[in-house]
């Protein structure tokens, strides 16, 4: 063994062999006998060395654990107060002149803390005269606006959803005169889940456990001046025509100095009930976390506001409500200079999430544009629609073949898992996914109903 190779195999990490091989070998006790000067640097360094790391390995260093290490803090939009009128961070209400709250720069991490989406006092106790008597004047309660710092009319922003930490308690409901089949269920219903991270399970609805995949019910941009009157005036128009529309509504409405019934501008202040060309209440079940959301901006730092929760979603959300909740979303904004030119609405895209989404067991139920003789649906009564009442079969209507297609998915509940059709309702607008099959077999196009079959426990 010569020296050189005994240097190396004697490091301060191997400085327990030194010792061994002093003991054991001829030649090492040789060398020992007559220390050399690279020896008493090794046995000096070792003594300096030592103490520190033995106290590294006891504890007693100043070193932080790593879950004591931090990235750069977030922005955090924190809410208070019992509802979004006691919140100076939360509004109900589309207009230019909302101020933000907030301010975040490209790629830093921020947090909206949200209400439930009816802004409602419902809790574990409440019964179906509670949901009866909820305002949905007060829909949406939004946190924001948010300034996107670098961000200009004409660019569009990029929001990548980070997490979204779900409350404790949420709720799918029946409201009177809401939902896709309120001539149906004229009636209040209420179903209250547990939530966690994994799943949502209710006592309502007993044997079914639903997953975990949250998201933004509504995530949208600020409109400028222009894009604002446009949108009042469209939606005046159908309301002259007897089209189902909600024109403004000062009561309830938030900024209550911009839009309330005392507000300068109540009545530009739009609702936020119908999605538009910001986003807003596109109620899309495939922007969960890991996904990045795509929105035009009409004015400087975009405005960007989020709300309305949604623990799960059924395609469609056909009773008016999903499991509907509050929570904490994180999340990180790009800006995409000149992004605006290549968007009309809301875009949005990911990875493997729509695989994540797709249920491992299913059935499905297509769906047709059939009618019985001298009945006219309620969203065909306006524009002349008494004269389809006469008719059996109409032409190139998706929504009555999504309308057929989810009765009957109501039924083979009813019939097969023995729900009342009030649950049935709920399931469907939890976790039933309204699908087109086609659009071009006229007049019969087609939209099938899917169950996500994984929902049922077997308890």
């Amino acid at each position: 063994m010569n020296s050189r190779i005994d240097n190396r195999k004697t490091s301060i990490a191997d400085h327990k062999n030194l010792d061994w091989l002093q003991e054991t070998s001829p030649k090492c006790r040789a060398i020992s006998a007559a220390p050399s000067i690279s020896t008493h640097r090794l046995r000096s360094k070792l003594a300096y060395t030592m103490p520190a790391i033995a106290a590294l390995f006891a504890g007693g260093g100043a070193l932080a654990d790593t879950s004591d290490v931090k990235g750069e803090a977030p922005v955090v939009v924190a809410k208070s107060g019992e509802h979004c009128k006691d919140d100076p961070n939360c509004f109900n209400r589309i207009h230019y002149a909302v101020k933000p709250v907030a301010r975040v720069k490209p790629g830093q991490k921020f947090i909206l803390e949200t209400r439930d989406g009816l802004d409602s006092d419902l809790d574990f106790s409440s019964t179906a005269e509670d949901v009866a008597a909820v305002d949905l004047n007060r829909c949406h309660p939004l946190t924001g606006p948010v300034y996107i710092e670098g961000a200009k009319k004409g660019d569009s922003i990029a929001i990548t959803v980070i997490d979204i930490e779900p409350d404790e308690f949420g709720t799918t409901t029946i409201v009177p005169g809401f939902g896709f089949l309120r001539d149906v269920f004229t009636d209040p219903y209420i179903v209250h889940w547990n939530l966690n991270r994994l799943e949502a399970r209710s006592k309502d609805m007993p044997g079914i456990a639903v997953p975990n995949n949250s998201f933004m019910g509504t995530i949208g941009v600020l409109p400028d001046k222009d894009e604002l009157s446009k949108w009042l005036k469209r939606e005046q128009e159908l309301a002259d025509a007897g089209g189902a529309v909600l024109t403004p509504q000062p009561v309830e409405a938030l900024p209550a100095d911009l839009c309330g019934v005392d507000g300068t501008a109540k009545a530009e202040c739009v609702r936020t009930v119908p999605p538009r060309e910001n986003g807003g209440n596109v109620d899309a079940k495939e922007t969960v976390v890991g996904t990045t959301i795509l929105l035009p901006c009409f004015i400087d730092g975009c405005g960007l506001f989020a709300g309305d929760l949604h623990y799960a979603m059924g395609g469609g959300e056909v009773a008016g409500t999903a499991i509907e909740m509050g929570g904490k979303v994180t999340l990180e904004a790009r800006v995409v200079s000149g992004g605006a030119a290549l968007q009309t609405t809301m875009h949005f895209e990911g990875g493997s999430q729509l695989k994540q989404l797709a249920p491992s067991s299913f059935y499905a139920i297509s769906g047709l544009p059939i009618k019985k003789e001298g009945e006219l649906p309620v969203f065909e009564t306006y524009l002349g629609g008494e004269r389809i009442a006469s008719l059996e079969n109409l032409s190139e209507d998706l929504t009555l073949a999504a309308r057929n297609a989810t009765l009957s998915m109501i039924d083979f509940l009813v019939k097969t898992k023995g729900l009342s059709p009030e649950q049935a309702y709920v399931l469907a607008s939890v976790a039933v996914d309204l699908n087109i099959a086609q659009v071009v077999d006229y007049p019969n196009v087609g939209v099938t109903a899917i169950l996500n079959r994984d929902v049922f426990t077997g308890e």
